[in-house]
């Protein structure tokens, strides 16, 4: 049913409404249409969403060329080669190209070759099924909302007046700042402090405790030497007092140890919150500005009709986790309109049971962070009975060929009493593409008599799977 209808016509305008067309509501929208139900879906800004223009893509495209020229630098008889610097307008303008010059035209035609109905505007619900977007009402058998999560400043003196960048700004800015401060030493601010040093800003990055401090001790540890290499001033164990910024645009902050740093610009990266606000929660009962908590079909606790997918319900914000609900969403939000079958039993069609126990994640700083599952922490805070070994990753022959003087290293936690793995912690340039293995690995709850037998091609770095193992110990027999 077409998106200019008259709405007073009797019946739901369509049978479920997505708001949101970022990657996550694309693919609800995509995956509840592919089981032919009517789907609208409404976004406010650009179609595709945060990750297309403002997050991963334009980021990662801003961190490949550095990566790709230190790889060079790493290999005796290629390292002569590379002679010169980044040329940074090139750089810029392949970041453009990846974020599609900020026009969402291939977006809106693939939603068109989809069949899903596109609603220009900000949507507000009104009440169970009903949504007001801009002043016109619509109404549906369920909703999803897949509206992400926004940036959240810290409450600093004069830090709002001093025009911070957000992770937006960083994605999206027309040139380097010769220096640059970056607040927060999560994923965000670890990668941004990473290309632009690479890009040529003297960079500092102050962070309230370490980096990276949800993963393995050792990566954060790793990437604060790497970044140091690159020449960022990396600040641990401190915060900012206040901030100003001047008539000429120069940022003085002050640290809370009493020092000064005098930065071109200020970026922000302590901390998300779900994009909540101004939804009209509050006229279903729920709260403005909080996570939506749901169960593991996505649905809204104490709802029946309402849905919350990606970023929005706080259980993983990364984007392919996101879809990944959003692929289990959709569908299931058609079976239950549609009457048919709903498998909800733990890693069933119709759930994400792997936001509990089998994220994957990759930080694209250099060394690349990757891992799968629980840290060795977090499985020993879950009660589980555990045993984590560990390998260096330059010792494998694959990681010799690949980079000369190869730093690096892989963890590997095992459930004793199931004789699983449980998590793997990847450290090192292009671990990324080993990740996936793991994530296997975990997901099929693979024992590791059977891991035994999935040989490693040699020589690759993949083989740091049989060193693993082989730390760990064989099978008793």
């Amino acid at each position: 049913m077409a998106a200019d209808q008259n709405p007073t016509t009797p019946g739901p305008d369509y049978d479920l409404i997505v708001i949101g067309a970022g990657p996550v509501g694309e693919n609800v929208a995509d995956y509840a249409t592919k089981r032919g139900i009517r789907v609208a879906i409404v976004e406010s800004e650009l179609v595709g969403g945060e990750c297309s223009y403002w997050a991963c893509m334009p980021s990662k495209a801003l961190l490949r060329s550095g990566h790709a020229l230190r790889a060079v630098q790493r290999l005796d008889g290629a390292r002569q080669a590379a002679t010169g610097w980044l040329n940074v307008p090139a750089v810029l303008a392949r970041r453009d190209a990846f974020a599609s010059d900020w026009n969402d035209d291939g977006q809106v035609a693939w939603l068109e070759s989809a069949g899903i109905d596109l609603i220009r505007g900000h949507a507000r619900i009104t009440g169970r099924g009903a949504i007001d977007v801009d002043g016109r009402p619509y109404r549906a058998n369920a909703i999803a909302v897949a509206t992400g999560s926004i940036p959240v400043l810290p409450d600093i003196p004069g830090l709002a007046d001093a025009n911070p960048w957000g992770t937006r700004e960083a994605t999206s800015a027309k040139g380097v700042p010769p220096r640059l401060l970056v607040v927060g030493g999560g994923v965000a601010g670890t990668e941004l402090a990473t290309a632009y040093a690479s890009l040529g800003s003297q960079v500092t990055l102050v962070a309230r405790s370490g980096l990276l401090v949800r993963e393995e001790p050792f990566a954060g540890e790793i990437v604060a030497g790497a970044l140091r290499g690159l020449g960022v001033d990396v600040r641990l164990g401190t915060t900012l007092r206040k901030v100003d910024r001047d008539a000429a645009g120069v940022v003085t902050t002050e640290l809370d140890d009493g020092t000064i740093v005098v930065t071109d610009e200020i970026l922000i990266t302590t901390g998300r919150r779900a994009s909540t606000f101004d939804l009209g929660l509050e006229t279903v009962g729920l709260h403005p500005g909080e996570w939506l908590t749901v169960d593991d079909t996505m649905l809204v606790s104490g709802t029946d009709w309402l849905y919350a997918v990606g970023d929005v319900n706080g259980r993983a914000l990364l984007t392919h986790q996101g879809k990944y609900q959003a692929r289990a969403a959709g569908e299931v939000i058609a079976a239950r309109l549609t009457g048919t079958p709903v498998h909800a039993e733990p890693w069933g069609d119709h759930v994400a049971t792997a936001d509990d126990t089998a994220v994957p994640q990759v930080v694209f700083t250099d060394p690349e962070v990757a891992r799968v599952g629980l840290t060795e922490a977090d499985a020993r805070a879950r009660g589980l009975t555990v045993r984590a070994v560990e390998y260096e990753l330059g010792w494998v022959a694959g990681a010799k060929l690949h980079a000369d003087g190869y730093e690096g290293r892989a963890k590997m936690i095992v459930d004793e009493d199931r004789q699983i793995v449980v998590g793997a912690t990847f450290v090192g340039q292009d671990v990324a593409e080993l990740l996936h293995s793991a994530t296997i690995a975990v997901v099929g709850q693979v024992p590791l008599h059977r891991l035994w037998h999935a040989v490693p091609s040699y020589p690759t770095i993949s083989e740091i799977w049989l060193r693993l193992l082989e730390t760990y110990g064989r099978p008793a027999l």
